[in-house]
């Protein structure tokens, strides 16, 4: 008897550490998918709220008094919003280098002052009008079909103009990294030749021939003490000055909203002013998102 006890209470202790063994498991796991379906609650609302941002915007920019709208020259405006801070950053794309429009001189200053060398900076200029010209004429520099093809490329040349601004990275030539340090200047969206100082960023403003970075740096500084959209710009150097007004209809706006936690969203959009068939004031022209925790 007092073996077959013995027993029982062997048993009695292991059945009692597997069930602890297993409410434990059972706790952890709740806690875990708590804490998952928190972290979700959290990106969906900071996703929201920065798509409130992006709409604030567009409010903002439609505002009929030149005194309190906001100017799109990249300037950050910061309010909250149900507890959370957001920061809305606009880029009038006038601004920017437009990839189908701008002479070749200005491309070339953009590569130059990034640190490309000038007759290969003139190289990849040359390679961007073999790619949206119609002709099969190659430049000095440059390469239609038979070029891309032989460098082992599974695709010629585009002849037709830059839809996206990413697509310059099947030029020939023009590696992730030389696009990344580009990218922020330029644009398909603006239609001008020509640059508008009054949004311009900093990459843009390197790229005039003569302007440093603390050229360019000191003039967006003067450029966001102005608070009426119709005031005078400071002077970039001799010959450069102008006016707020005279700017486009599309926008990227950068919005990004964070939690009294600090997870975070982030949009990143390319608007165009003007309703669509949904009766919205405007339109994406390019969207990308990037949530972080």
């Amino acid at each position: 008897m007092k073996r077959q006890q013995g027993i029982a209470l062997v048993l009695v202790l292991w059945v009692t550490l597997l069930m602890s063994v297993i409410a434990g498991s059972f706790a952890l796991s709740a806690r875990t998918e708590s804490l998952q379906s928190r972290i979700l609650f959290n990106e969906a609302q900071a996703r929201f709220l920065a798509e409130a941002g992006l709409n604030r915007a567009v409010y903002e920019l439609r505002n009929p008094d030149p005194e309190t709208r906001w100017i799109a020259d990249g300037r950050v405006h910061r309010f909250q919003l149900d507890g959370a801070s957001i920061e809305i950053k606009i880029t009038d794309e006038s601004g920017k280098i437009d990839l189908n429009q701008a002479g070749e001189e200005l491309l070339v200053g953009l590569f130059a002052s990034v640190g490309i060398e000038y007759d290969e900076a003139i190289g990849l200029v040359d390679k961007i009008m073999d790619w949206k010209d119609a002709d099969e004429e190659i430049r000095l520099a440059g390469a239609e079909d038979a070029d891309y093809f032989a460098a082992g490329y599974p695709h010629g040349a585009k002849d037709a103009p830059f839809d996206t601004v990413p697509e310059l990275i099947q030029v020939m030539g023009i590696d992730y990294e030389v696009y990344q340090k580009i990218q922020p200047a330029l644009t398909v969206y603006s239609g001008r030749k020509n640059i508008n100082l009054a949004f311009a960023p900093k990459e843009v403003l390197m790229s005039i021939d003569g302007i440093t970075g603390e050229m360019a740096d000191a003039f967006i500084a003067e450029r966001h003490g102005i608070e009426d959209v119709n005031g005078q710009l400071p002077i970039l150097a001799e010959g450069y000055n102008g006016q707020f007004r005279g700017g486009g209809t599309t926008f990227s706006i950068i919005s990004k909203a964070t939690l009294p936690n600090k997870q975070y969203a982030e949009i990143d959009a390319t608007i165009r002013m003007g309703g669509n068939l949904q009766g919205r004031p405007f339109r994406v022209v390019r969207w990308r998102d990037n949530e972080h925790k």
